[in-house]
């Protein structure tokens, strides 16, 4: 396979590679039993916890990768959504601790870490018929790391009263998660302004990193 991408598809060939030397990585550390073994799903603490302390260790080892993404599931809550002992709690309970696994297992490397939670879309300002929220628009990017210049909240409060809520029912949205994320990429990374407007996010060139996320 490796050859006939190499002809064909260079540039897969080196995604397929890098695939492969991963997994290796992987089932030597032990992580492919976690896996089999997975406590609770990725929706549950237990889970979280264990994913996140897999993909720490291969982000720590020498060879290893120097980004990894991980999808949590469970946040979608249109039903009995709860407060303090409620499905979100629980799975923030699980966000809290993956952030203190990756904290753990990268040891060194923390200082050089920065872990960036986003979601797809937020939740509606008010409680729907089933104790839950739906669907809604303005949300919250949570930042952890030792790189990080940290300790603060960035928000532009837009308010909840009736006539701030965007379209009358959520979240107004004040920051485009693309700033986030460019500002993290070239900061950290050194990508550069071409490649996060052409290639990470085309068409973004209105959209500004944000500056002074990294220390």
């Amino acid at each position: 396979m490796l050859d006939l991408y190499a002809h064909r598809d260079p540039a897969l060939a080196v995604a397929l590679r890098s695939g492969l030397a991963t997994e290796k990585m992987a089932t030597r550390d032990g992580m492919a039993d976690d896996t089999k073994k997975l406590r609770g799903g990725m929706d549950q603490p237990a889970g979280m916890r264990q994913a996140a302390a897999g993909a720490a260790r291969l982000l720590a080892a020498p060879e290893g990768p120097r980004v990894a993404a991980l999808a949590f599931d469970g946040f979608d809550t249109h039903q009995n959504e709860g407060a303090a002992q409620g499905a979100l709690a629980t799975r923030l309970m699980g966000l809290d601790g993956a952030f203190e696994e990756f904290e753990k297992g990268l040891g060194e490397g923390w200082k050089d870490t920065i872990v960036v939670a986003v979601t797809e879309f937020g939740r509606t300002a008010r409680v729907n018929g089933t104790n839950g929220t739906d669907h809604g628009t303005g949300t919250v990017a949570f930042l952890a790391g030792g790189a990080l210049a940290g300790g603060r909240v960035i928000a532009d409060w837009p308010g909840l009263g009736q006539e701030r809520l965007y379209q009358g029912r959520d979240l107004f949205p004040t920051a485009d998660l693309r700033a986030i994320l460019k500002g993290i990429l070239a900061d950290q990374l050194g990508a550069t302004r071409a490649a996060l407007t052409e290639k990470i996010f085309p068409d973004s060139a209105a959209v500004a990193p944000m500056s002074g996320l990294v220390a």
